[in-house]
């Protein structure tokens, strides 16, 4: 009987010196991810994130379009006109993700738009000189994917030493 009081002593000053979130009672499954994982309820509402850190995007495919026989002149100030839409769509954080792909491929690139609905994607799109030349020509989609996404407009000129 010494022992085992003795026994019960040492087990009371363990588990009180462990450090723990659960009560006696708690089932330790029953603990939520966000008590235990640094989970930030604040930002996943200002990214718009659902349960599992995801939310609905809009994926535009740019695909190579039938009028694409521009001069040199003519084909620069296109681009650039490009360009200088995909930078306006991202400062209204309508665009999260553009960029070319490194083949000469059908498909030259690809637009993600962080809207509700393919038809204010498709009226995204329309905007873009590219298509209105018929340079370029669109197929959305639309797409679940990461939330955390909608932060890279706000590390991207952290990470670039060129505008483009």
């Amino acid at each position: 009987m010494k022992h085992s009081l003795a026994f019960i002593a040492i087990l009371i000053a363990l588990v009180a010196c462990q450090p723990s979130q659960l009560s006696l009672n708690e089932n330790p499954a029953s603990v939520s991810k966000e008590a235990t994982s640094g989970y930030d309820s604040l930002l996943a509402a200002e990214v718009g994130a659902d349960p599992y850190g995801m939310r609905q995007y809009v994926i535009a495919f740019l695909k190579k379009g039938p009028n694409r026989d521009l001069d040199s002149l003519e084909g620069a100030q296109l681009q650039r006109a490009h360009l200088d839409n995909i930078k306006r769509m991202a400062e209204e954080n309508k665009l999260v993700l553009a960029g070319p792909f490194m083949d000469d491929g059908n498909i030259r690139g690809i637009y993600v738009f962080a809207v509700a609905s393919v038809e204010e994607a498709e009226a995204l799109t329309s905007t873009d000189p590219a298509i209105q030349a018929g340079s370029l020509v669109m197929e959305l989609k639309p797409w679940y994917g990461s939330a955390a996404m909608m932060k890279l407009n706000e590390i991207y000129p952290r990470i670039t030493r060129e505008d483009i």
